[in-house]
């Protein structure tokens, strides 16, 4: 059984999962160990076993050589207390797992994980408010404009050819959209963005809409300082003052502005634990736990960089936002931190880099589960997370524009059509632009260019009417449409088609025709002088 890429969809942190215990099992060497006198067949030991996982992760496309040799013995500790392997004696559950000599092996089947069963959700309609319906609590001045039905007489006399009958029209007034409404508008299209972005053909499977809040993402995108980090209204919410002049003097170093320089070695080392322990003590990570199978889903994308950079844009804008802002502070303290030569090495056996990510990995993004790979997972994400975090924590340049002209297209004044209800019939656009004069007039040439084909079509094949009559109609067309005229009738030889001429076949001319009638000779007398 050959690794393969797992796509974004739901159920992928399940997938991944079962998907590593199987080639586990297929995979690990077994053979015959001895312990205390006494043999046991087809077993491994502990350290042989980190030594294979490691390498599959490592090349699996899924996780990459970023896992590191702990997190494959955190890995193997979640497989022994599921029941995925056993000691020799059979326990499990209870049992620790360490990187040494003792023996373990697979039970006669590890259990996979079932797929969890959401309960259904019910897709949400947005409420917009009704465009007919007057205003409440307020006037509105109306102006009276008269139906007019133009028939085809009408028009005849305008422009001397009938098209038919067009239908009388009024405008309709929409009224001013409420706070509420304009939430629920981009909450939508977040949405709906981020399952395209997906490929998915629907959300319901890897999040619980009901638990996305709109006021939110609301806040998220306009209540920005110029930095784009979030400006909270509620500050109790804020972070520590203590914590952020420690991460500000990690990420400044060594041009600390809060704090004196240091006089001790290990200073900042003592700083990096301080800051670790705080967030390592939150009882939710900053992505929350009902949105894990969404940033889950997202790392399928990994190999497709601007899909996954949209992805993550958008899912960040789904969180509270006090998350959102300690995930701006955050991830941009580890990535100066990961990236600054001038800092000290904060630890002897690992890159810095490397311990920022194991430090704080499982405070952004982990599962409420035991049986899942979300330190492998939570890894993968907040090493790109730190490469890309200036894009990702900006706001959707593309959705913001979107939804805002969306939103100025519903609060624009329609054009209903009697007999047609044009907000019931017809979705509304997502949005519109203004164009030119020019353009304008081009449009309307291009999209009255079929019926008035149509219309000379007739005029032409019509047989009803004499050669002298469809001769003026079609002068006349050609007067008022050259173009459409000129389509038709390229050539003068196409137009003469119409109008075969009569071949009037004249008797031959005699020769004697064309002289005068014989007459005899006479001679005539000559007078000379």
């Amino acid at each position: 059984m050959e690794p393969r890429l797992v796509g974004p969809g739901p159920y992928r942190a399940t997938r991944l999962w079962n998907e590593i215990i199987e080639l586990f099992r297929l995979g690990m060497p077994l053979r015959k160990h001895r312990c205390r006198f006494k043999s046991y067949e087809r077993c491994f030991k502990a350290s042989e076993a980190v030594d294979w996982l490691h390498k599959l992760l490592g090349c699996n496309q899924n996780f990459g050589p970023e896992v590191t040799r702990s997190q494959t013995v955190k890995l193997l500790k979640k497989f022994l207390k599921n029941h995925v392997i056993e000691d020799i004696k059979g326990r499990w559950g209870k049992e620790d797992f360490q990187d040494d000599g003792h023996l373990y092996r697979f039970p006669p089947s590890s259990p996979l994980k079932p797929y969890p069963k959401r309960p259904s959700c019910t897709k949400e309609v947005i409420k917009f408010p009704d465009w007919n319906e007057p205003k409440t609590g307020g006037s509105q001045e109306q102006i009276l404009v008269k139906s007019v039905t133009m028939n085809s007489e009408m028009w005849y006399k305008r422009h001397s050819i009938a098209i038919g009958e067009v239908s009388a029209c009024k405008l309709m007034y929409r009224r001013e959209l409420a706070q509420t409404n304009i939430e629920e508008i981009w909450k939508s299209m977040s949405l709906s963005r981020l399952q395209k972005t997906l490929g998915l053909d629907s959300l319901d499977e890897v999040l619980d809409t009901k638990l996305v809040n709109a006021k939110h993402i609301v806040q998220n995108v306009y209540n920005v300082n110029k930095q784009g980090i979030v400006i909270l209204e509620d500050k109790s919410k804020e972070l520590p003052h203590w914590i952020l002049s420690a991460m500000k003097c990690l990420a400044n170093w060594p041009s600390c502005s809060d704090l004196k320089q240091p006089t001790y070695s290990g200073f900042e080392r003592d700083v990096f634990k301080t800051i670790a322990d705080y967030f390592g003590q939150m009882k939710e990570p900053l992505l929350t736990f009902h949105l894990f199978d969404v940033f889950v889903s997202v790392l399928g994308l990994l190999q497709k960089h601007s899909k996954v950079i949209e992805a993550l844009q958008i899912s960040c804008l789904l969180l509270p936002p006090e998350n959102r802002k300690k995930m701006q502070l955050l991830v941009r303290m580890m990535a100066r931190i990961s990236f600054n030569k001038d800092l000290p090495p904060l630890s002897e056996s690992v890159t810095t880099r490397t311990l920022v990510v194991q430090a704080f990995s499982r405070c952004i993004l982990c599962s409420k589960d035991e049986m899942d790979l979300d330190e492998l997972l939570a890894a993968k994400l907040v090493s790109f997370l730190m490469d890309n975090y200036q894009e990702i924590l900006n706001i959707p340049s593309s959705l913001k524009a979107s939804v805002e002209e969306h939103v100025v297209h519903l609060q624009r004044v329609q054009i209903k059509y009697s007999g047609a209800d044009a907000d019931a019939a017809f979705p509304a656009p997502s949005f519109c632009h203004q164009i030119s004069t020019d353009e304008f007039e081009s449009q309307r040439a291009n999209g009255s260019q079929e019926p008035l084909a149509t219309l000379l079509e007739e005029i032409a094949m019509n047989k009803e009417i004499s050669v002298k009559d469809k001769k003026k109609k079609l002068k006349q067309f050609q007067k008022s449409y050259p173009e459409v005229y000129r389509v038709r009738f390229p050539t003068p030889e196409a137009e003469a088609v119409l109008f075969p001429e009569k071949n009037k076949q004249k008797p031959p001319m005699l020769m004697w025709a064309l002289k005068k009638p014989f007459q005899p000779f006479h001679r005539t007398r000559s007078f000379r002088m």
